[in-house]
């Protein structure tokens, strides 16, 4: 394996060796088939919302446009990392290129920035919707949706570049293994010769910058529609404006609320550096999965629109 380009002789070490869970090698095996299982449910439950929303008029709204889009995050997002963590697993393919690694860096902040967008905009929906419903059908169309989601491609794709850039630039001269099942910008730099504290600041500047900014934003959101929804006289439009919040909710909690577990693990990951890294692949496998199992258990539009696509004989019943 050679590398091409400029930078050719910066690199001593021509590939990784992603040793997978730390502490639990030799039976760790044992994990693939419910990580599998995860991928696979994931893929299918997207698939098939992207395909009901796509097919189904009366699911032509905003909300269920970004519920689209995040579909197609999610299978972004789980199939950037599990194909790879299942091949260590069941063939022992641990070793991947410098390039395949710092790609699989920038996908994973990339998909996750989306996800972190999507929510925004869903929470910027229902803050519309439940504030200002009778200008809801002039701000948010479908104009507004395809601007929104050509933004969030355009700042989440251009604004995580120095991440894996960075990372491409530091001098990996010594050891090549990497306690973990995936390319994350902090244990790939770990293995660096020289100073990765810009990687460390670069990283945590985009954090700050994106996910901050955007759940910031989405608790002004709520705080706007909570203040609204209480001034409401009837506790039924009250509860009827609260549910149509409540799966996106869910969501938003459980994605932020892991973020912050990561991070909390990640400083205690010297103690036990399983933690951080078993959670870190669960965080990027656990809400693709469960994304499109909230909102079919809590959207009945959604889930005739299963039904419709799944059972058509009972179409014309």
């Amino acid at each position: 394996y050679s590398l091409q380009g400029s930078s050719t002789s910066h690199f001593q070490v021509k590939e990784f060796i992603l040793m997978g869970l730390p502490g639990i090698h030799s039976w760790q095996h044992w994990l693939s088939l419910p990580l599998a299982v995860l991928y696979l449910s994931s893929i299918s439950a997207n698939l098939l919302i992207f395909i009901t929303i796509w097919k189904e008029p009366k699911l032509h709204h905003p909300m269920y446009q970004f519920l689209s889009v995040l579909s197609i995050v999610d299978m972004g997002l789980a199939t950037t990392i599990m194909p790879k963590i299942l091949a260590i697993f069941w063939f022992d393919a641990k070793a991947i290129s410098l390039p395949e690694c710092f790609a699989q860096i920038y996908a994973i902040h990339c998909f996750i920035g989306m996800e972190s967008s999507i929510f925004l905009c869903m929470a910027f929906d229902r803050y519309v919707a439940i504030c200002h419903p009778l200008r809801y059908p002039t701000i948010v169309t479908a104009s507004s949706v395809f601007k929104a989601t050509v933004f969030m491609l355009l700042r989440n794709g251009l604004a995580v570049i120095p991440v894996p850039v960075l990372a491409a630039q530091r001098d990996y001269c010594s050891s090549n293994e990497i306690d973990h099942c995936l390319c994350s910008n902090l244990g790939v730099t770990s293995l660096s010769c020289d100073d990765r504290r810009p990687n460390s600041i670069c990283q945590m500047i985009l954090s700050l910058l994106i996910m901050g900014g955007d759940l910031t934003l989405i608790i002004l959101s709520y705080a706007f529609i909570f203040s609204s929804v209480l001034k409401l006289n009837s506790a039924e439009a009250a509860s009827k404006a609260l549910s149509t919040c409540s799966s996106h909710l869910i969501l938003i909690l459980f994605f932020y609320t892991a973020i912050v577990v990561i991070f909390v693990t990640h400083l205690a990951g010297r103690k036990y550096p399983l933690i951080p890294v078993l959670f870190n692949v669960l965080h990027n496998i656990i809400p693709p999965a469960l994304n499109p199992i909230v909102y079919a258990f809590r959207t009945q539009d959604l889930r005739l629109g299963f039904q419709k696509l799944l059972l058509p004989s009972k179409k014309n019943k």
